[in-house]
Parts: C-alpha cells; structure tokens; sequence
C-alpha cells in the first residue's frame, strides 16, 4: 500500500491521504475547490469550483502515476443540483472521450460551504 501526497494539490485538512494505491488501483479522496497554496474558493462560481476540483484530480493522479484516461470511477457530490448542468459540462471537457462509471449525489452546503466534492478510482 502506497500513500499519496504531492504538493500540486490541498494538503489533506484531517488525517487521510489525497490518495491510496494498493492492488493496482487508486482511491482518491473526496476533492475540494482548494487551491494547492490553500486558498478556499468557496465564494468562486460552481464553474471555477468544478476547475479547481478536476486540477487537483490531475494532480494527485500523475502523482500516483496515472492520468484521467485511468479513471475507473467517480462520485461527485454537488450543494445545488440545479448546477449540474456547469459541472456536468466541465467534467464533459475535462474527461473527453473517456467516460468513467459515475455517480451525482446531491447534497447540504459541503465543509466551508463548497458547492461540489468529488472523489475518484482509478487503475495504474
């Protein structure tokens, strides 16, 4: 088992690693609108949130030795579904071609009252 922690994306603010390899796979944890330096952006538009979520998803995976084409899975959690369509747009852009398994959960205001979570699978 292999924990993952580069300094290309929020350090992890409790006791988790951004990611974990084992078996061949990595299971990231749940990603904020946190910028590498810190800075929250939780009054930063749902677009600007879900760019600052997928930057720090290339992030921890290159630092596990992977890409986007490797995303098995995602969760995303979002605070107002009627954004769905923005995230869903970016995420489109984001992954291209490549269409992980995914799953949407609407959900409360997130820690510091972000508007999206996302967390990933992804093989090596």
């Amino acid at each position: 088992m292999t924990f993952i922690q580069t300094p290309d994306a929020p350090a992890p603010g409790g006791h988790y690693s951004q990611a974990v390899v084992h078996n061949g796979l990595v299971f990231l944890s749940g990603i904020l609108p946190i910028t590498p330096t810190g800075e929250k952006l939780s009054q930063a538009t749902i677009s600007d949130q879900s760019r600052q979520v997928l930057a720090n998803l290339d992030a921890i995976l290159r630092a596990a030795g992977c890409t986007r084409e490797s995303v098995l899975k995602t969760t995303i959690y979002i605070a107002d579904i009627d954004a769905w369509g923005a995230v869903n747009q970016l995420y489109a852009q984001f992954f291209g071609e490549h269409r992980p398994a995914r799953s949407v959960v609407p959900c409360s205001p997130l820690h510091y009252g972000f508007g999206i979570e996302l967390e990933a699978i992804a093989a090596l």
